[in-house]
């Protein structure tokens, strides 16, 4: 008598997973501008994004706004919930219409220890972003505001990575670049002016960045 095939289970598809509501999981249309969440709420669930963009700011005690991030599709925030913050640190606005995935603080803590592919995706999501923060710092501490600009326009254009490099949406303005980079404006607009005259962006109604601006990253 032949011993009976052992069936493995079938596998886990995280990307429809995370595209149906269910189970700690509600997805949420937001327009452009809307708040999703704001500095000092209950920080009680993790969001992830499914379509559009979303902006990360953080108000200081004298009123004044710095830009934090610049999120898009694929991507994961409110994950501090998960480390025991009680509060939101930053507050969370669309920049574009788009749709949100919003997990339940319960539920991504179940599907961490059920499931090893949403697992290691979330893990890989989390030391990357830690990554990111590193080079931010160093980015801050030791380059220029030409370098900080180039840098921060070459990750909103996703060059570098495997995905064919994107127009750059939704239309930033230069104010919140020039938060991001930690300079002004009148500087972010001669840098910009700059680079469109070395033909290493575009922009007429879009900005579309070119990957030849990494060299003024990588330029010393």
């Amino acid at each position: 008598m032949r011993p009976r095939k052992q069936q493995r289970a079938p596998r886990f598809d995280l990307k429809a997973f995370l595209a149906k509501a269910g189970d700690g999981r509600t997805i949420l249309e937001c327009r452009q501008k809307q708040v999703l969440f704001s500095q000092g709420d209950p920080a009680d669930a993790v969001l992830y994004i499914l379509k559009g963009k979303i902006k990360l700011t953080v108000l200081s005690r004298h009123g004044k706004e710095a830009v934090i991030a610049m999120l898009g599709p694929d991507d994961f925030f409110g994950e501090g919930c998960l480390a025991g913050q009680p509060l939101r640190m930053a507050t969370a606005t669309a920049t574009t219409d788009g749709s949100i995935m919003k997990l339940e603080k319960k539920a991504i803590v179940r599907l961490l220890h059920e499931q090893p592919t949403f697992s290691e995706l979330f893990m890989s999501y989390v030391l990357s972003r830690n990554i990111r923060i590193e080079e931010d710092l160093v980015d801050q501490l030791f380059n220029s505001s030409e370098k900080r600009l180039a840098r921060t326009l070459l990750l909103l254009a996703h060059i570098g990575k495997e995905r064919e490099a994107e127009i750059v949406v939704p239309k930033i303005s230069q104010e919140s670049l020039a938060e991001i980079i930690g300079t002004t404006r009148a500087r972010v607009s001669f840098f910009m002016n700059r680079f469109r005259q070395l033909g290493l962006i575009e922009y007429n109604g879009e900005l579309r960045v070119h990957s030849a601006l990494l060299n003024i990253v990588l330029h010393d």
